[in-house]
């Protein structure tokens, strides 16, 4: 009787101490469930984007891969210094310079410049543009409307709406590295660095509203 009795007290502290284990157990991976969750769910919500860090779309193919107008050269110098040295951009520092904007775009900081290319310029019969050029009042303005007091990720393009220099607002759109800046530019080269502005190159000169 007595070996009963010992065997059924064995077997009872056996199947205690595997309960235990086994809830101890669950607790574990519950746990490990739990903090893996968040972590997971952090990566999911926050993929890694190419544009935000670096400079992205089709027309990036045409900055020079070295030398001053690169885009390491480019972010060691003020934008209106960097601009001169890009080959895509030689009608705008040139409008830049007749409205004497080269100081003051320079000096400022944490500046978002849109930029149009010399095709974006081309599409202006050329009548119309040269009296632009010569009209320094006209130019200034048109001018400082392709510029936005603040530094703007590309993430910030997706809808945007920016007071710009000139003073009228400025709406942007888009997703990934594909964005429109007012009614027509497409940005064409983004989030290019310079020391002072973030630069959007874009193939349509923008109009302020009358």
């Amino acid at each position: 009787m007595n070996r009963i009795r010992i065997a059924a007290g064995v077997l009872a502290t056996t199947a205690l101490a595997l309960g235990a284990t086994a809830c101890s157990g669950d607790g574990g991976d519950g746990e490990a469930a739990t903090t893996a969750s968040p972590s997971s769910a952090a990566t999911a919500a926050a993929p890694a984007s190419p544009a935000m860090d670096k400079p992205f779309g089709p027309g990036c193919s045409a900055v020079p891969a070295s030398g001053k107008g690169s885009f390491s050269g480019m972010a060691a110098d003020p934008v209106a210094t960097a601009a001169s040295n890009n080959p895509a951009l030689s009608t705008l520092v040139g409008a830049v310079k007749e409205a004497g904007l080269v100081d003051t775009l320079n000096s400022a900081q944490n500046l978002t410049v849109f930029a149009p290319t010399d095709d974006a310029f081309s599409k202006i019969p050329k009548a119309d543009l040269d009296k632009v050029l010569a009209d320094k009042k006209k130019l200034t303005a048109i001018l400082t409307y392709h510029v936005v007091g603040e530094k703007v990720a590309p993430g910030g393009l997706e809808s945007g709406d920016f007071k710009t220099l000139q003073g009228a607002m400025l709406r942007t759109s888009g997703s990934g590295e594909s964005f429109k800046v007012g009614e027509d530019a497409k940005v064409v080269c983004g989030n290019v660095q310079t020391a002072n502005a973030t630069v959007y190159i874009i193939d349509s000169v923008l109009m302020p509203p009358q």
